[in-house]
């Protein structure tokens, strides 16, 4: 393991989780700078990736998701790494989608999919 992740291995479960808390409302903030303070919105700016993903949207929650399925079944530093990356890109994307669009928006705007007229289809 990276010795810049060798104290995150150390640590229990527990504070790995949290700092993974930590880590999702960081991530929040910058997306809500991106999204209120620039006008960038992910289904528009990455609609060029349609063809490739079949015309489905990749969240980064479900990328948190996959970590976090991984997790039990490993031993050692990364454990705690992975289990705190996984919380935070899961929870930012369920906060950013399901409170923070929803309370500013009145839309969820979590789209499975890209809509036809974005990727081309």
């Amino acid at each position: 393991m990276d010795e810049q992740f060798e104290w995150l291995s150390r640590l229990s479960v527990l504070k790995a989780a949290g700092i993974g808390l930590l880590l999702a409302a960081a991530i929040e903030l910058v997306t809500v700078a991106l999204r209120f303070g620039f006008d960038l919105q992910t289904t528009r700016e990455t609609a060029w990736l349609a063809p490739f993903t079949l015309g489905f949207r990749i969240h980064h929650g479900y990328v948190g998701l996959v970590l976090l399925l991984v997790v039990p079944f490993l031993k050692g530093g990364w454990r705690n790494v992975l289990l705190a990356l996984g919380i935070a890109l899961l929870v930012s994307d369920l906060v950013h989608h399901f409170i923070v669009l929803k309370a500013a928006t009145g839309d969820a705007q979590f789209h499975l999919r890209y809509p036809e007229e974005r990727n081309g289809a």
